[in-house]
């Protein structure tokens, strides 16, 4: 009950985000340990460009801050999550509804974690699709995401991050 009301909070404040509501995204599911995320950016009169078809910033923008939000709500505090770069090729114009969907597995948050030590950081890289109802890709995001960690994890490591040893 709990973890489907925070998904719901979730949901909302995407929609009333000024950022991503001008995406004219939806967030349509969220797994409630934010493992899974679903988007989809429908055809309207907020995205069509002057040809009538889906506007590229668009696509981008609506799957734009999805995994970095996603490892953030998946690591511990310790860890800082920045986007680091990202490319986007367009593969054919969006006519209809597109759709992404995200996946941050168990496995991808255990590597992080134990590829780090307190000051370290590393890259990682995602790829999203959007695609239609038939599956048909229309454009593919790959985002390079820098993850550090902080500080040890742990009661005893935020104690002493905190007196600065």
């Amino acid at each position: 009950m709990l973890d489907s009301l925070r998904v719901s909070l979730w949901k909302l404040a995407f929609r009333l985000f000024p950022a991503y509501r001008g995406t004219g995204g939806r967030i349509t599911h969220i797994e409630p340990d934010w493992s899974h995320v679903e988007v989809e950016l429908p055809l309207s009169l907020r995205t069509r460009n002057y040809v009538g078809t889906i506007f590229g910033g668009s696509m981008y923008g609506c799957v734009d801050p999805i995994y970095m939000l996603m490892l953030i709500r998946r690591l511990p505090s310790a860890y800082t999550v920045w986007d680091k770069a990202a490319e986007i090729r367009f593969e054919k114009p969006g006519r209809d509804t597109l759709h992404a969907e995200f996946a941050v597995s168990d496995a991808e948050v255990e590597a992080i974690r134990e590829s780090l030590s307190p000051g370290e950081s590393l890259d990682r890289e995602y790829t999203v699709e959007l695609v239609d109802d038939e599956g048909v890709v229309h454009a593919t995001v790959e985002k390079t995401l820098y993850v550090r960690q902080d500080r040890p994890e742990g009661l005893v490591g935020r104690v002493r991050s905190w007196l600065g040893r």
